[in-house]
């Protein structure tokens, strides 16, 4: 076996996704009832905690395209859950607003992913989670800022 091949039962990386996906799978499980994906909830989500975000920081934080955001910014605002100006007050970005449709949309989605969440970490103490929680954002900024320290 060459020594550049990852062993993926050990491989750290590859069961961070697999858990990513399991999640993932999870929340949507808990959402289709609701008529909501997972990236329509990060949306509702992002906009309950941070009101007047642009598409483009709503589609940084919900990890999709500025053009994909655009596209469910226009369906959430036809079904009532979202409200942006017609004109830009400045520049160019429209920043959206949770409705109170979306505001009750968003917290019934929100009650079914802490459900899933619960269950996820339901096996770890306090403390696991806290360093759990540590570790994860230690990789993250190390991925970030290009490995170095």
């Amino acid at each position: 076996m060459s020594q550049d091949r990852i062993d993926l039962p050990s491989s750290l990386g590859y069961a961070l996704k697999e858990a990513a996906s399991a999640l993932r799978a999870a929340m949507e499980d808990v959402l289709r009832p609701l008529g909501i994906t997972v990236t329509h909830y990060s949306c509702l989500e992002l906009l309950a905690q941070r009101p007047g975000l642009s598409n483009s920081e709503l589609a940084r934080g919900a990890f999709v395209t500025r053009q994909s955001m655009n596209v469910l910014l226009q369906a959430l605002e036809r079904d009532g859950s979202v409200e942006r100006p017609a004109q830009p007050p400045a520049g160019k970005a429209l920043p959206a607003r949770l409705t109170e449709r979306g505001r009750q949309r968003q917290e019934e989605a929100s009650a079914a992913v802490r459900t899933v969440e619960d269950r996820m970490l339901s096996g770890l103490t306090d403390a696991e989670r806290s360093d759990a929680f540590r570790l994860l954002q230690s990789m993250i900024g190390s991925l970030r800022d290009g490995g170095g320290r």
